[in-house]
């Protein structure tokens, strides 16, 4: 016994000391955690704001919601458009994969977008491919957009708008233009050809001003 007592007086612990050393470890955890929650939080939000104007549509009253072309659908536009040639757009262009692909076929293709986000991704994309002639995207709301010196017209609407695109149409498009209609029918103007099923169909229209 008396050996023992003997140990612990020539190896004294220091209370105090140990006490700050746990305080310091729990100090450092808790700094950690603070950190990775942070960082863990900022990165949720930059990827929210990057990623928000990819699934949601623009805040209007009648939107074009961002739903990528099935590569059926893009093949459709393509068929109904086959021999013609000229300038064409694409209203609510998204990702541009139409427009590239009607540039790849010779059109002279232009994308009118509101998201800033899928025109920027859209230019890119289309600096990298090198298709010519070179596809254009603008940045604009497309009832704004005056639609006369385009022959050919895309668009991928929301049943809620057709109407209304359909009297810009026929105020705007000259005589002959062809309008490729996916998704959803212009209400009044009657097709003159319908290809496809389901969500890959299309109608195709042709403006004649004696109809008018």
């Amino acid at each position: 016994m008396n050996g023992f007592f003997s140990m612990s007086s020539d190896f004294p612990i220091d209370t105090n000391q140990s006490f700050e050393n746990v305080q310091s470890v729990k100090n450092d955890r808790s700094l950690r955690g603070l950190f990775l929650v942070g960082l863990t939080g900022g990165i949720s939000i930059a990827l929210s704001v990057i990623c928000y104007p990819f699934i949601s549509p623009a805040l209007r009253k009648v939107c074009l919601p961002y739903v990528p072309a099935t590569n059926l659908q893009i093949q459709n536009v393509l068929n109904v458009i086959k021999g013609r040639k000229g300038k064409l757009v694409d209203l609510g262009s998204g990702d541009g994969r139409i427009v590239m692909n009607t540039a790849k076929a010779g059109f002279e293709s232009v994308g009118i977008e509101l998201n800033f986000w899928l025109v920027i991704y859209s230019r890119l994309v289309a600096m990298k491919s090198k298709i010519q002639p070179s596809p254009k995207f603008i940045r604009t709301d497309l009832w704004k957009y005056h639609l006369g010196p385009f022959t050919n017209v895309v668009i991928f609407g929301v049943e809620e708008m057709m109407l209304d695109l359909e009297k810009k149409f026929t105020a705007e498009l000259s005589e002959g233009t062809v309008i490729v209609a996916c998704r959803f029918p212009l209400p009044n103007l009657e097709p003159y050809l319908v290809i496809g099923t389901g969500i890959d169909r299309v109608w195709a229209y042709r403006i004649s001003k004696t109809k008018l």
